[in-house]
């Protein structure tokens, strides 16, 4: 009868210790050990489960994700021109030549769509040979919040240069890079080995610092050949602005952070 009381009594203070600490049920009951009753002779043997709380709670599966705001900006830059003209004039030559053999209405336009479809066809092929898409921007709420107060002129011209369609440049942010690592030149690298650029990031780092994150990828670079230069990237894309670099997440990507330097910095 005691030591029914004593379980009891144990059990309360269990539920009153997890209650106070806001336990889950499955934290509170994680370490358990039996201990042997005390039994009179000739009894058959129990046991005494002793619960142990603890203040310890896994949050190993509590996701860490930032939130992100999507690129709902509307520019013209951001649209193909050369998909455009492509499109457009190779449906005024096809529309065309149909109505010129009478396969199609409209033969009376037909010289028509054929004069103005072929140099927009023409126009529209070139456009998309030279085209140098725009590459992936990944913008965390917080970063957004800041970036208007805390971005320079400079990593807002960068980050509008590379979100956008560029026609006749090889890479983005080529002569960036072209002064940073001479190509060609004592000291430098070879322009096969180049960096190329793949996505950038908008975050906040240090003590709530907007950064714009260049990620980029070089097969036949190493980490110490960005380190070696981060001086460079600082002076270039400078000033107001600190460079980091650090590994990417995956292999053959490289990471540079330019952080804005100064809390008060805005922008006119």
């Amino acid at each position: 009868m005691t030591m029914a009381m004593s379980f009891a009594s144990s059990q309360a203070v269990l539920a009153v210790s997890c209650h106070k600490l806001s336990l889950p049920r499955r934290a509170c009951l994680r370490s358990v050990r039996v201990l042997p009753s005390l039994r009179p002779p000739g009894s058959k043997a129990r046991g005494l489960t002793l619960v142990r709380a603890t203040s310890q709670v896994d949050t190993s599966a509590v996701p860490s994700s930032k939130e992100t705001v999507p690129d709902n900006e509307i520019s013209i830059t951001k649209t193909s021109f050369g998909t455009i003209g492509l499109t457009v004039g190779t449906a005024l030559l096809s529309y065309g030549f149909g109505a010129y053999f009478t396969i199609l209405p409209g033969s009376e336009w037909s010289a028509i769509m054929l004069t103005y479809g072929f140099p927009l066809a023409v126009i529209g092929f070139a456009l998309k040979y030279a085209e140098l898409k725009p590459v992936a921007c990944v913008t965390y709420k917080d970063a957004f919040l800041l970036r208007e107060s805390q971005a320079t002129d400079i990593l807002k011209q960068v980050r509008s240069d590379v979100t956008r369609y560029r026609y006749g440049d090889e890479q983005h942010l080529e002569e960036a890079l072209k002064r940073i690592f001479r190509y060609g030149q004592g000291g430098g690298i070879s322009r096969r080995y180049a960096p190329r650029l793949q996505n950038i990031r908008e975050e906040v780092r240090g003590e709530g610092r907007y950064t714009l994150t260049l990620v980029f990828e070089a097969k036949n670079l190493k980490l110490s050949d960005f380190e070696d230069r981060q001086a460079k990237f600082q002076s270039f894309f400078g000033p107001g602005v600190i460079a980091e670099i650090a590994a990417g997440e995956k292999a053959d990507l490289y990471e540079v952070r330019l952080i804005s330097s100064d809390l008060a910095t805005t922008s006119t």
